[in-house]
């Protein structure tokens, strides 16, 4: 069963928006943001990095997320580091152990370099039905809310 934040974000990514927005604008008002501020803060993230296909968009949130929970602002202190570093890495390993990766060109079946364009796809239906992001994004959601207790 999806969680409420993995039914909304997956809402978002119908309405159009990448993997990073649709993850990150589900959780951005309980940290204060506002949905503009929320929207272009992670509008570079989709596509793996502005379509780079690296770090998964939906994966990028999820961290985004994580600092805004549980992050540091310590810049001297190595054991508080390791430890947000230690949660980012257990999320990752999260994500890692249902999908193989967290890399969105594996994650879509991709080489390196093959889908290296700048354009967006047309979010068609054929796209939707044939795209597995909404279940990365419904993922991230879910790992979040169980390792983050944010539901």
């Amino acid at each position: 069963m999806k969680t409420k934040h993995a039914t909304i974000a997956a809402d978002n990514f119908k309405k159009g928006y990448n993997c990073a927005q649709s993850v990150f604008l589900t959780y951005a008002k309980d940290f204060g943001f506002d949905e503009d501020t929320a929207l272009r803060l992670s509008s570079s993230f989709g596509g793996g990095m502005g379509r780079l296909r690296e770090v998964c968009g939906a994966v990028s949130a999820m961290f985004m997320i994580a600092g805004l929970a549980k992050g540091y602002v310590e810049n001297n202190n190595d054991t508080v580091k390791a430890m947000h570093y230690e949660r980012i890495q257990k999320l990752a390993k999260k994500f890692t152990d249902k999908h193989g990766t967290i890399i969105c060109r594996e994650l879509l079946g991709e080489t390196a370099g093959k889908d290296s364009s700048f354009v967006p796809s047309a979010r068609t239906a054929e796209y939707y039905e044939v795209r597995p992001c909404e279940q990365f994004i419904i993922d991230a959601c879910e790992i979040i809310d169980e390792e983050l207790s944010l539901v």
